[in-house]
């Protein structure tokens, strides 16, 4: 075994902090770190570049050293004000913090027998952030009458964090509720009412629900009379199978029922749980009352594990995780996926439709008289995740019976690794939104390689359910680009997206579905050009359920409606725009104020009939924001320019009420316009309290033009939202944040912008430090840099070759090797043998003896993201410290949910 110790120096006005690294095997490391001082003032601010180590991410049992504990430096900041004390690492006498320290964490000044033995809390005021109640989510009822507001909870316990995983085809499975690991759920809903003045009644609650139910999946009936959903009631979790149950609930009377009860009937929530097919029936997709036990693991393994390529085929893909290993992986991933549908009415009735499979996804047809059922099948993959399975799509009738088979799709572990590159043969296969039981899908001209050149490139094919034998599907439109998507409105009137990675350019047709030769391109500009964007066309619903295009009813014909975020050279000023498809005229009927606030549509609420929308009854709802008021919804009536507000959610944190946001705009050395958020303490004055320990938050992105890159995204008055794991948590600790610096790598015409990568990113670096310093804001060695995976491997290139800009960095979840994704990663879609320099000149693990500053490396012990697998921080963990987060996942999912509970 072997133990290194090293030390990170946090802020140079920060106490030293040093790491214990003990690890028991390679993939079992973590580290522990210790740093004091004392704290004069509760405005003090404390290293999140330290702490996060103690408290945010959780530490198995480790033993501390007594060299550890002793202080190695107290350097303090020198200037006057209550903002130059940093507070210290240890728990403040008498605090909750010292409570629990005092019981349960360890003393690090002590002597080496002293132990960690579970996790730490933050201080009081980071805690109470975390752990405050976030806004509800909103769900407006069919009728557009109703709305439920849907609770949710602050963190998840760490015992759900830890309930056991199976990690099979690329899905994290809970073996116990038979779903995926880590969905999140809702503590409770509420049914308000909305008058017909606008007003919004007081709500009230579900009743009938068990306690402590986790509730997920909700979904109203098409009449709007009736909502469904799951609950997983955690005190049957002993139970044998499954204990997801199908809920309904009386919207009029609140009131509650279990509709499919364990163990009898249990959910299987893996692929596809229900869906509405009418008013009273839905299809469900539970367990198969004939499975038994899950397949053991065999003591001696089938046989050798064996991967060949005896066809020579070239097979590029990206570093997938969780991928299945062996046979009794395969046998689990059969045993947890595969399904048994039923039809069940709200009466309880149920009848079992089709054969025992792995059913992806079941969709019922607008009128409800067909199923579009996609399931996959062996033979598996050991490289490639479910969704590159052999497929098939049937239609069977609504009553379960087989219609007919749409396409059987083999294995695809040759979808070459180019962007905009796709499956060959039909894919998005769906239901057309504008008629009754017509299907439509692609197929790809160029067998799905975006290398190859050829027109067109793309076919969208069109056909009734019921075409006959002999019979051929449409042809609605034929695409250069590749496919995007398409909106349904009238047989008359649809549009079509088609876009191309490698230039950026988006496309937006007109087309007549009834007549494919009647095409009109609408829109045809640079999806990195957010200031050309024209909005998106709004929907509205119709009486099977489905959404099409609105058209709005004038006294000159009709127009659509474009929602749109406006961004401009000052920021987003969202709008909605009347939009004629024949001139391409527009006319501004509501626009964002945007002196103060932050306002964007959220819904069409006039749109009860199944009918163009006449423009004197226009209804919005509208969100309204500002930089300390957190977002509000409104009922906008266009034509009298009447405003009702619906909701008074009240600040989740108003302890950060009045912190103070600023738009920076400034300049890189090669003239690109840059910009960033420049977040600071409420009562911070610059003059009083001097400068700030900073912490630059950033994630780089990539660009063909110049002049896009430098373009304005965000608005000032935004409000501010402070999630589990925001750098923005440390504004209550007295840090300046600046947030979203842009970094961009351009690449203009034939050039790879990755070539410049690292010169480019230095560049954005320094003129972001250079900015902040001007301003008064932070000085030199007080600013630390961190991100979060492309952000984290940004991190570690910049103390590697910008050491002089920053005192310290944290990476969180990132890649340093990119040999290690050798088939490309973010927007290079070169290999490493196309571009073997780019590669090793990108990769921050090549240059990491250089790294001389702190750098604290966060990882997921369970990272599943493509990529930044947890061996990436390992590598660089052999020469800088580390923090895994047991049970965490590539995105932590609420890793301080350590923070309500201690091991």
């Amino acid at each position: 075994m072997v133990s290194t110790i090293a030390s990170l120096s946090c802020i140079s006005s920060l106490p030293r902090c040093s790491l214990l690294l003990r690890p028991r095997s390679l993939c079992n490391n973590f580290f522990v770190f210790h740093a004091s001082s004392s704290s004069p003032s509760p405005f003090s601010a404390v290293s999140t570049l330290g702490r996060s180590l103690s408290f945010g991410f959780g530490c198995q049992r480790l033993r501390s050293f007594g060299a550890i504990g002793r202080r190695l430096d107290r350097n303090r900041m020198t200037g006057g004000g209550r903002f130059h004390a940093l507070a210290c690492l240890a728990p403040v006498e008498g605090s909750a913090d010292a409570a629990l320290g005092a019981e349960n964490s360890t003393k690090m000044a002590g002597g080496e027998d002293d132990e960690f033995l579970g996790y730490r809390l933050p201080p009081k005021e980071i805690k109470e952030i975390v752990d405050a109640p976030p806004i509800p989510a909103l769900s407006l009822s069919p009728k557009r009458d109703k709305i439920l507001f849907l609770h949710r909870p602050s963190l998840p316990p760490l015992s759900e964090l830890a309930r056991q995983e199976l990690k099979l085809a690329g899905l994290r499975i809970d073996p116990e509720c038979n779903t995926l690991s880590r969905m999140s759920s809702y503590t409770g809903i509420s049914i308000h009412t909305l008058l017909e003045e606008g007003t919004l009644r007081e709500g009230k609650s579900i009743m009938g629900l068990p306690d402590d139910a986790k509730i997920s999946s909700v979904s109203w009936s098409p009449d709007g009379r009736y909502l469904a959903f799951s609950i997983c009631e955690p005190e049957k979790c002993d139970l044998p199978r499954s204990t997801l149950g199908l809920w309904i609930a009386d919207v009029e009377n609140g009131q509650a029922r279990e509709l499919l009860a364990p163990p009898k009937f249990s959910l299987n929530k893996i692929f596809n749980s229900y869906s509405w097919i009418d008013d009273s029936t839905l299809v469900v997709s539970v367990i198969p009352s004939a499975r038994g036990l899950p397949p053991k693991k065999p003591v001696i393994p089938f046989s050798p594990k064996i991967l060949s390529n005896e066809h020579q085929q070239v097979q590029q893909n990206a570093t997938y995780q969780d991928l299945l290993k062996n046979m009794h992986d395969e046998d689990l991933f059969d045993y947890y996926a595969t399904a048994q549908l039923l039809l069940v009415t709200l009466d309880g009735e149920t009848k079992v439709i089709g054969p025992p499979a792995i059913y992806t996804s079941v969709d019922p047809s607008p009128d409800g008289r067909f199923l579009l059922v996609s399931s996959i099948h062996r033979p598996y993959s050991y490289i490639l995740p479910w969704n590159r399975f052999p497929k098939k799509v049937h239609l069977w009738k609504r009553t379960g019976e087989f219609y007919k088979e749409l396409c059987s799709l083999p294995l695809a572990e040759n979808i070459p690794i180019a962007f905009n590159s796709c499956r060959k043969g039909p894919r998005s296969i769906n239901w057309r939104a504008d008629k009754p039981s017509s299907l439509y899908w692609v197929e790809a001209q160029d067998e799905g390689d975006a290398r190859v050149n050829v027109s067109p490139r793309d076919i969208i094919y069109t056909a009734p359910a019921e075409l006959q034998a002999g019979e051929e599907p449409n042809v609605v439109h034929k695409l250069d680009l590749r496919y995007g998507g398409v909106l349904w409105g009238t047989e008359a009137l649809a549009l079509v997206y088609e876009s191309w990675y490698k230039t950026r350019r988006i496309r937006t047709w007109r087309i007549s579905p009834e007549n494919p030769e009647e095409v009109q391109i609408l829109f045809d500009r640079s999806t990195e050009d957010v200031y050309s964007d024209p909005g998106s066309p709004m929907l509205r619903r119709t009486s099977l359920g489905t959404y099409v295009l609105a058209q709005i009813k004038l006294s000159n014909g009709k127009k659509l409606l474009l929602n749109g975020k406006g961004a401009t050279p000052e920021g987003y000023v969202p709008f909605l725009d009347l939009f004629d498809i024949n001139t391409g005229e527009t006319e501004r009927i509501w626009q964002s104020d945007k002196e103060k606030y932050y306002e964007k549509v959220v819904s069409l609420m006039s749109d009860q009939e199944d009918d163009d929308l006449p423009y004197d009854k226009l209804k919005i709802l509208v969100s309204k924001e500002s930089q300390i008021e957190p977002p509000q919804y409104f009922l906008w009536s266009l034509i009298d320019k009447r405003v009702t507000k619906i909701t008074d959610f009240p600040h989740p944190y108003p302890q950060l009420a009045h912190i103070q946001k600023e738009i920076l705009r400034y300049t890189r050395s090669d003239e690109v316009q840059l910009t960033a958020t420049l977040y600071l303490p409420p009562g911070y004055e610059p003059k009083r309290d001097g400068p700030l320990p900073t912490l630059i938050w950033a994630y780089p992105r990539e660009f063909k033009n110049k002049d896009n890159a430098g373009q304005m995204r965000g608005s000032p008055n935004q409000f501010p939202g402070i999630g589990s794991t925001s750098p923005l948590l440390w504004l209550a600790r007295g840090f300046a944040i600046l947030e979203g610096p842009t970094m961009p790598i351009i690449g203009e015409g034939e050039a790879e912008a990755n070539d410049r990568y690292v010169e480019q990113l230095v560049a954005s670096a320094e003129a972001a430090v250079n900015e902040i310093m001007r301003r008064g804001v932070s000085r030199e060695n007080q600013i630390a840099v961190g991100g979060h995976s492309y952000g984290a491997f940004m991190t570690a290139n910049l103390l590697a070759h910008a050491p002089h800009l920053f005192c310290c960095g944290i990476a969180r979840a990132g890649a340093y090797n990119r040999t290690l994704t050798p088939f490309g990663f973010q927007s290079e879609d070169r290999t490493f043998w196309d571009a073997p320099k780019t590669y090793m000149d990108m990769s921050p693990f090549v240059v990491a003896n250089k790294i001389k500053k702190p750098l604290l490396l966060i990882h997921g012990e369970e990272d599943n993201n493509s990529g930044t697998f947890t061996m990436q921080s390992v590598f660089m963990m052999l020469l800088k410290g580390m923090v895994l987060s047991p049970g965490s996942c590539f995105f932590l999912m609420r890793a301080m949910a350590m923070l309500e509970e201690r091991v």
